[in-house]
């Protein structure tokens, strides 16, 4: 396999590439980096590009190799989302307005180096994750491999882009309302939101009073879980912790999931929000394909308590939006947008903050009775194909939000209640743009997620496809 080829190879691939002796991790690194050179200033997936440090580590995991150490992701390209502590830099989160560096590495970063991946560098984000794209008036926006002229989502657009360009073997991202969904599904990875509390997000006991989780984007099933693999797990002082899974996530990808009964809905969380044809088209031939590999699937729309539940999350968000605001070290140097947010979460009466934030308990049982009758829920990821660059810009914030709201309704309720939920690749538009499916599973149930996703890829294979003309295009 060519070196080129070998980019767009992913994670399980390389790791067994450089183990083999294939080929050796600093002239895969060295490969990355010249991709980077040359297609990132059109894509803008990374902030920081740590070229010196990764070649230093790819040849210490040469080393490594060399004296028989053999680690799961040795010499393997990983890039970080900027939201995610690094040593010796200041945490940025899409802005300007952070200056002080970093004690320590992120348990998430501490982890992968030591399962041998090398750190390529640190992915864009829109300012504190708050859009569903990932554009900022001072470092222009992140652009879709697929289409430079359209969006690879957000707020973990860069890391998407860096993975569906061949720029990293895998990245991590964040998802606080959908953040790792939105861009992978835009862009033809894999991306599962995972059980809150499942990979601790440590020096941070817990992010957007438990919103956030952090978690793979990758080209396959298989390469998410083995990711996963080496950086689940609590950290002292997390705010939440999940219960074990019942098996390694590289041994779920791999296993058959057996008959499960499936309910799909089509019903948007929230009234009166439409969902493009090419989007139902794509859950319903998923439907019918998950019927065609052995499950029972069934029409199944729960009532979702939408207009108490879209309010809470707003109110929840835009006061997690202001309280991310003055935490910035040089909060004026915000952009506009990101000001007005937080002027919104600023207003709000206390008493409303209070109600948004006491009634999870409730809420989340509420949520998990649809999975007394079924196993997995299947729902559009998106309700209409990746939007373009700069679609919104025109708009106020107010009616900004709004159309993000629709865009990703069926996406934040489960960062509310924290279940599992994957996005994985379902075929094209007309135009050829990615599309996906929403994968939902019970509380703590990645493994059920992983088996079923495997098992579409398996009948459905989405990795071999690649962007076409990022080395040529001009």
């Amino acid at each position: 396999m060519e070196l080129t080829e070998l980019c767009f190879a992913g994670v399980a691939r390389q790791a067994h590439a450089v183990r083999s002796g294939e080929v050796t991790a600093r002239d895969l690194l060295a490969e990355h980096l010249r991709r980077i050179e040359r297609i990132d200033p059109r894509l803008n997936a990374f902030r920081m590009v740590f070229a010196e440090q990764a070649l230093a580590q790819a040849e210490h995991a040469d080393a490594r190799r060399s004296a028989g150490e053999d680690l799961p992701l040795l010499g393997v390209p990983i890039a970080v989302k900027e939201d995610i502590a690094l040593a010796g830099l200041p945490t940025t989160k899409g802005t300007n307005a952070a200056r002080t560096p970093q004690p320590a590495d992120s348990a998430i970063v501490t982890r992968l180096r030591a399962a041998g991946a090398v750190i390529i560098g640190r992915t864009r984000m829109p300012e504190l994750g708050l859009w569903p794209f990932t554009e900022s008036s001072w470092a222009g926006p992140t652009r879709n491999p697929w289409s430079l002229a359209h969006s690879p989502g957000g707020s973990s657009g860069g890391s998407a882009a860096a993975v569906a360009a061949g720029l990293a073997a895998a990245a991590i991202g964040t998802d606080g309302a959908g953040s790792i969904r939105i861009p992978s599904a835009v862009t033809g990875l894999f991306g599962l939101k995972p059980q809150r509390g499942r990979i601790s997000l440590a020096p941070e006991p817990q992010v957007w009073g438990g919103l956030v989780v952090a978690g793979p984007i990758t080209r396959t099933v298989l390469d998410w879980a083995l990711v996963a693999d080496q950086i689940h797990g609590a950290a002292p002082g997390d705010a939440h912790v999940a219960h074990p899974p019942r098996m390694s996530f590289t041994q779920a990808a791999r296993t058959d999931p057996g008959r499960l009964r499936i309910g799909v809905s089509l019903r948007p969380w929230g009234p009166g929000i439409p969902i493009a044809d090419e989007v139902r088209d794509v859950v319903q031939d998923t439907a019918a394909l998950l019927t065609d590999l052995g499950h029972d699937v069934v029409r199944l729309d729960p009532p979702m308590r939408d207009v108490t539940a879209s309010t809470q999350f707003a109110a929840r968000y835009v006061h997690n939006a202001y309280l991310a605001r003055t935490d910035m070290e040089l909060p004026d140097l915000l952009e506009p947008r990101t000001r007005a947010i937080g002027e919104l979460g600023r207003r709000l009466p206390r008493g409303v903050v209070r109600w948004a934030a006491k009634d999870d308990a409730a809420l989340t049982a509420h949520a998990n009775r649809v999975f007394a009758s079924i196993d997995v829920l299947l729902t559009p990821a998106l309700t209409r194909p990746p939007i373009r660059v700069g679609e919104w810009d025109g708009r106020n914030v107010v009616t900004a939000l709004l159309a993000a709201s629709h865009y990703t309704t069926f996406l934040p309720l489960w960062n509310i209640v924290g279940n599992p939920a994957a996005s994985v690749p379902a075929g094209r538009t007309s135009a050829g743009l990615p599309l996906a499916v929403q994968l939902v599973g019970r509380q703590h149930d990645e493994c059920t997620l992983l088996s079923v996703s495997a098992q579409l890829e398996r009948a459905r294979p989405w990795a071999d496809r690649i962007p076409s003309g990022l080395d040529h295009a001009n």
